[in-house]
């Protein structure tokens, strides 16, 4: 097997690492990685439901979307997410998680971490969560990779995940809120780090090969980051990419109440609706036209109504509070 110590901290280059491995590797592989601040959201989600947009555009956090399905996830140096990919999938055999999960079970327990397999795909400790799981098949391979929450900021988890579900109306994967925990808690004294952590995970699970050195080569990071550029850096795959979508929000803003009802489609806003007890000179039907064939994001939405009238549609209304509307 061959086995990777992924330095970098880019979301987008390291879920572009994982389909490269899945697509070129010539044998099974396992990498451990980490990312810096981020929001990972399953195949199947629509992004801006599963996620706190004004906390993360606060903080500059990316938001990418993964190959596999399941839910979002919030990642920070905190926490060390593992890879596996096995290019033996037999057809029709389905997905199977415990397959996968019983070497971090045995290098953890190994760290006198004891911890088992709970529900459809998650590791617990005591009935709490330390790891999510998912995976992705692409013909007689499969991508299979989970989270270890290690020493993970659980305020900025729980904010960055903390949603509204009265906004949105559509039909894609919901996430499963759970009850979680740092494995950095349950090590018997003295603590270790999280680097030193990586490292007897690494050994437990290769067998102690002193593969934990192997890294990309320079063409090899060349390719990941082109795909990473092409893909999971773009706009189209993390947010265009979500299933059709309505949404309503309900403001009180300076003007008055303004209510948005978006009919969202691929990611562009198809259909918009303003109502409320706001005053405007002008029908509010040339600012619901305005919006729509826009992306449904807030810096595209920005640079449509530049130099707007607003005033004239929603007396009273900013710019920026009319966009408050609109998230």
């Amino acid at each position: 097997m061959h086995c990777i110590l992924n330095t970098s901290t880019d979301p987008a280059f390291n879920l572009a690492a994982e389909e490269w491995l899945l697509r070129r590797s010539d044998e099974d592989a396992f990498m451990l990685w980490r990312n810096a601040p981020s929001v990972i959201v399953g195949r199947n989600q629509n992004t801006r439901a599963q996620i706190n947009e004004d906390f993360v555009r606060a903080r500059g956090i990316p938001v990418v979307r993964r190959l596999s399905g399941g839910g979002a996830v919030f990642h920070d140096l905190g926490n060390v997410n593992f890879t596996f990919i096995s290019l033996s999938h037999a057809a029709g055999s389905g997905l199977d998680f415990q397959r996968f999960t019983r070497p971090i079970i045995a290098a953890l327990g190994g760290m006198e971490v004891n911890c088992g397999f709970d529900g459809r795909n998650d590791l617990t400790i005591d009935g709490r969560k330390i790891s999510g799981n998912a995976q992705h098949v692409s013909g007689n391979r499969v991508l299979h990779h989970g989270t270890l929450l290690f020493s993970s900021r659980m305020n900025d988890l729980s904010e960055a995940l903390r949603i509204d579900s009265e906004k949105y109306r559509d039909k894609a994967v919901k996430s499963v809120r759970s009850r979680v925990t740092n494995i950095a808690e349950h090590l018997p004294p003295p603590g270790m780090g999280v680097e030193e952590f990586m490292e007897r995970l690494m050994a437990g699970v290769s067998g102690g090969s002193g593969a934990a050195a192997l890294t990309f080569a320079p063409e090899e990071r060349e390719g990941i980051a082109a795909l990473a550029r092409a893909r999971y850096a773009t706009w189209e795959w993390n947010y265009g990419k979500a299933p059709d979508y309505g949404f309503t929000r309900a403001t009180r803003t300076a003007g008055g109440m303004v209510e948005a009802h978006l009919d969202v489609r691929a990611g562009v806003i198809h259909r918009a609706r303003l109502l409320g007890d706001y005053f405007g000179e002008r029908g509010i039907s040339g600012l619901e036209e305005l919006l729509r064939g826009c992306r449904h994001e807030r810096a595209a939405l920005a640079e449509r109504l530049a130099g707007t009238d607003l005033d004239g549609y929603l007396r009273g209304v900013s710019l920026e509070g009319f966009l408050d509307c609109l998230f």
